[in-house]
Formats: structure tokens, sequence, C-alpha cells
């Protein structure tokens, strides 16, 4: 699942992300991790926290996304049109 990551930047994950294997495979991909590390680390992992801090809004988006049924769902197989349910939904979000 590695290989079919976008080129981006950074990647926001919580604490089940946290392994030195995942991490070391993103920074070979030229990927920084803003993963907090797990309690049981005896080193701590260094990470932006304001940046994680914002990954709250992602959550937030999906959870209203969940809202429509159609979308939780999966109601249609197309991608084409899965895809325009979910940005039907999104306007219709942004606008209420």
């Amino acid at each position: 699942m590695l290989s079919s990551l976008p080129k981006v930047d950074w990647l926001l994950g919580d604490r089940g992300y946290d392994a030195d294997w995942f991490r070391d495979a993103l920074k070979d991909r030229g990927i920084r991790a803003c993963i907090p590390g797990r309690n049981q680390r005896k080193t701590p992992v260094k990470y932006d926290k304001r940046r994680y801090k914002r990954r709250n809004r992602i959550e937030i988006m999906f959870g209203r996304l969940k809202d429509w049924r159609r979308v939780a769902t999966r109601y249609d197989r197309c991608p084409k049109v899965f895809l325009s349910d979910i940005m039907l939904a999104a306007v219709v979000i942004c606008w209420l």
C-alpha cells in the first residue's frame, strides 16, 4: 500500500500508525511523518504538535460526510457516481 501513496510532504496519523518500519518507509519516499509516539516507547518521538492538532478538521469532515447514508454505506458501486455523491454532500455541508 505504501507504493500507492500520492506525492505529499506530510502524513498525519494517530498513535496507531507509530511503527519504526512505517516511519522508515515514509522517510525513504520523502514523506515526513507527523505521528505521535505510543505510550510504550522508551524514547519519545518528535512530531509537529500544531500540525497534528489540525488533523481534527479532517476527521470532522469525514464524520459529516458519514451522516449522509448514501455515502456512509457506499450505496453506489460506480466510482464516478460515488465521487459525485461525495461532491454533492460536501457542497450541501458547506452551504448549510
